[in-house]
Parts: C-alpha cells; sequence; structure tokens
C-alpha cells in the first residue's frame, strides 16, 4: 500500500473520502486477507499477555499507591504528575515519530521493539525496590527515589504511546473494520479473564509484605512485557510500498494542525476525546480518597485491581460487539454514559450514601474499567476516517489532543488536598458529559454514501 498526501474532507461533514465507508468495509489486498485470522489471533494474544501484566500497575490503584509509598503523606501534587507524565508520554513522542512508523516497510518491528522497550522501567524499578529491602532501608527516607520514579514513568509511558500507535496502525494495515471490535473484545475481555486470577492470587501476598511487595509486583510486569513483545514475531505481515521519506521534526505539529483543520470530523472527534478523557485525571486519587475519606484498609487494593479489570473484560467484549454491528459512534456514546458513573458514584459512597461505603467502592473501579475500552474506541473511529497511509498521524494526533488537559493534572492534585475531593471529582464529571454532547455532532463513517 503506497503512501498518499491527507485527502481533503468531503464539504458537507468533513469526512475524507477514505473515511466515507459503506455498510459493506472495502476489502483488503489479498496478501492481507488470506492472513487475516492469524494475524488476529497474534494480536489478541499479544494483547492479552499486556493485559495481564498491566493489570499489575494499574494507574487508579498501584502506581498512586506506590507514590504515597515511596512519598509519604502529603503526596497529592505527586500523584497529580502521574496523569501528566502518562499523557505527555503517550503524545508527543508519538507525534514526533509518526511519520517514521508511516515509512517503515513492516509495522510489526516497532510495535515489538516498543513493547520491549516497555519492560525496561519496571525491570529497572523492581531490581530497585527488592535492593532496597534486601538492605533494610526505608524507601521514605531516600530523596531521590521519587523524582526517579517518575523519570522512569516518563520513559514507560513514552514506549507506551508509541506501542499503542504502532498496535493501532499495525490493526488498521491487517484488520478490517467491521473486525477490529472483535479483536478488542477478544483482546480485552479475555486478557482480564486471565488477569484476573494472577492478581486475586498473588497481589495479596505481594502487597502484604512489609515492604508492599513492589519488587515482585514491577518484576512481574517486566517479565509480562517482554512475553507479550515475541507474540507480535508471529504476526505475518506484507511490506508496505514506501514513497519519499519522513518530514522534518518542525513539521510534526504543523501537520496535526492542518489535519484538525480540514478533517471536520476528526476535529470534533478530537474535542469530544479530550473532554472525555479528562476523567483520567481523576485516577490517581480514587485510592486516596477511598483511604482519607472512607477509611479503607490497604487490603482492598487487590478487590479494585479485579474489579477494574473485570469492567474493563466486560465492556471490551459488549463494545466490540456493538461497535461491529452499528459502528463506534454509537459505542463512544454508551461508553461516556457509563464513565459518568464512576466519580458520581465515588462522591456518592464517601457522602455516606451507604452505610460502610468502603466495601462498596469496587463499583467505581469497575466502571473505571471502561476507561481504556473507551480510549481504544476512539482510535478505531480515528482509523475509519483515514487511508491506511495516514493511520499514524490521525493516531498521534488524536492522542496529542487527549493529552490536553493533562497539563492540569499537577494543579488537580493540589486542589484535592486543598480543597478536597467533591468539588474536583464534580468538576470532572461535567467535562465528562460535555464530551458526551459533542459527539452528537460526529458523523459515522460507515453510513456516510461515497
Amino acid at each position: 500500500m503506497s503512501s498518499n498526501n491527507i485527502p481533503a474532507p468531503a464539504p458537507a461533514l468533513g469526512v475524507t473520502p477514505a473515511a466515507a465507508e459503506t455498510e459493506t468495509p472495502p476489502l483488503f489486498d489479498e496478501a492481507v486477507d488470506v492472513h487475516e485470522p492469524r494475524n488476529l489471533f497474534v494480536l489478541a494474544a499479544h494483547h492479552i499477555v499486556l493485559r495481564v501484566a498491566w493489570i499489575f500497575k494499574t494507574e487508579s490503584v498501584i502506581m498512586p499507591a506506590f507514590v504515597d509509598a515511596i512519598a509519604g503523606p502529603g503526596s497529592g501534587w505527586l500523584r497529580g504528575c502521574l496523569p501528566v507524565l502518562n499523557r505527555f508520554g503517550q503524545s508527543v513522542p508519538p507525534l514526533m515519530l509518526a511519520e517514521n512508523l508511516k515509512h517503515s516497510r513492516h509495522k510489526k518491528w516497532p510495535l515489538f521493539w516498543t513493547t520491549l522497550l516497555m519492560a525496561v522501567p519496571f525491570v529497572m524499578l523492581s531490581a530497585l525496590m527488592l535492593s532496597i529491602s534486601w538492605l533494610n532501608l526505608t524507601a521514605q527516607r531516600l530523596s531521590w527515589l521519587p523524582p526517579l520514579f517518575l523519570l522512569l514513568y516518563f520513559v514507560f509511558f513514552s514506549m507506551t504511546g508509541l506501542n499503542q500507535m504502532a498496535f493501532a496502525t499495525i490493526q488498521g494495515k491487517l484488520i478490517r473494520p467491521n473486525r477490529r471490535g472483535r479483536l478488542m473484545g477478544l483482546s480485552v475481555t479475555l486478557g482480564a479473564v486471565c488477569a484476573i486470577p494472577c492478581a486475586w492470587f498473588l497481589l495479596p501476598r505481594w502487597l502484604g509484605l512489609p515492604d508492599g511487595g513492589y519488587g515482585f509486583v514491577f518484576a512481574f510486569t517486566g517479565i509480562g512485557f517482554v512475553v507479550a513483545a515475541f507474540i507480535t514475531l508471529f504476526l505475518i505481515e506484507p511490506a508496505d510500498d514506501i514513497d519519499g521519506l519522513p518530514t522534518r521534526a518542525k513539521n510534526h505539529f504543523r501537520g496535526a494542525w492542518n489535519m484538525l483543520r480540514r478533517d471536520r470530523n476528526f476535529r470534533r472527534l478530537a474535542i469530544a476525546g479530550m473532554l472525555c478523557m479528562s476523567g483520567q485525571l481523576l485516577f490517581p486519587h480514587y485510592q486516596a480518597l477511598a483511604r482519607e475519606v472512607l477509611k479503607a484498609p490497604r487490603g482492598n487494593l487487590m478487590v479494585w485491581v479485579v474489579a477494574q479489570n473485570a469492567g474493563a473484560g466486560l465492556f471490551g467484549f459488549i463494545a466490540g460487539a456493538i461497535a461491529d454491528r452499528w459502528g463506534n459512534r454509537l459505542v463512544i456514546r454508551l461508553e461516556i454514559a457509563a464513565v459518568i458513573a464512576a466519580p458520581l458514584s465515588a462522591l456518592g459512597l464517601a457522602a455516606g450514601w451507604l452505610p460502610g461505603g468502603a466495601a462498596y467502592l469496587w463499583i467505581s473501579f469497575f466502571l473505571l474499567g471502561l476507561t481504556p475500552v473507551m480510549m481504544r474506541t476512539l482510535m478505531n473511529f480515528a482509523l475509519e476516517l483515514s487511508e491506511p497511509a495516514d493511520h499514524p498521524r490521525y493516531i498521534s494526533t488524536l492522542k496529542l489532543c487527549m493529552a490536553v488537559p493533562f497539563v492540569f493534572s499537577p494543579l488537580i492534585g493540589l486542589l484535592v488536598d486543598l480543597a478536597g475531593f467533591d468539588i474536583v471529582f464534580a468538576s470532572i464529571t461535567l467535562l465528562i458529559a460535555l464530551g458526551g454532547v459533542m459527539t452528537f455532532r460526529l458523523a459515522e463513517p460507515r453510513r456516510v454514501a461515497k
């Protein structure tokens, strides 16, 4: 498949010609089509193993709890740094390297290397925490540990952003539009089915150790990423015909801006995604709310991890089936409605709507499991708005737009410390609701006539 310039949008709806699909998706090249079942299975297996590894580093439970463990009381501003490093890493590096991915003849090699490099920060953290425990040191007394952790955290999410872009791009190349929901459903659901038993049996044992067991937790994560990387080598991918050279770095942001100006439907998607994903600003603070307001015991961490992944598995299965049949626009709307319920339920429990609210906080974490599913749905929508050659550019631009709210993440953490949880959670809920309203201005690509 040869490289092409960004196509001009249709005047009426702002949908690119490549996005103007009929109900029957276009046929793929024969070399791709014949291997689609195998490639779908391999991509699903890759994501399943990735999901098993990821459950041991969930952003709403394990990582903020680790920050509190190494930084001590008053670490709300430090927890607030996690989302901004998360989003900056997942947005800027992919935008800078989108052209390099586009000009790569085989997309599976970037997928392999980025997955492998995702393991490095956690292998280093594991070795560090095991050494601290062996030397009988106190992590909170090591002033250099929080900044080192933040650096490794940023490196990890830079690799994660590149990995997600590579995954979406090779999915767009090897899997037809009306089967991408099946891939999402299989990978997310089976990933949860495999991950939950691992968390159920291993996390209580490790988190119950005097040092929190983070050395073992991070070792499991790193090994899982290594296994996931080698699974990608089983993909069968024909080489792309590449024309020209990647553009210079200074043109990346200009190209993203021009794309937003030209493609009205993509611009609306980017705004909706930016508002909806602002819910992730609250991720580090759910466990803090449970600990400080509801006085939840430390053992609940494992329950919340399991609940969040169970939610991801169930919602991923449902969302994938709906997306393949009725399109991604409907799925995004339904996902937003459920995502709004997460902060509202946490506020209700903190306000004492139910006696013993800490025992029911798993409901909020169950609903949080929908957030990564919604992110994949947004990216699948973006894939249908462009030709395969432009998939890296569309995905990286979307991820950059979704990162905009995260510049306020440290401020959110500071506000939680100063003003409490109620006003912060309520304000973010309003932003998510506005994103839901924005989806009613989106055109469904599969229903636009050529």
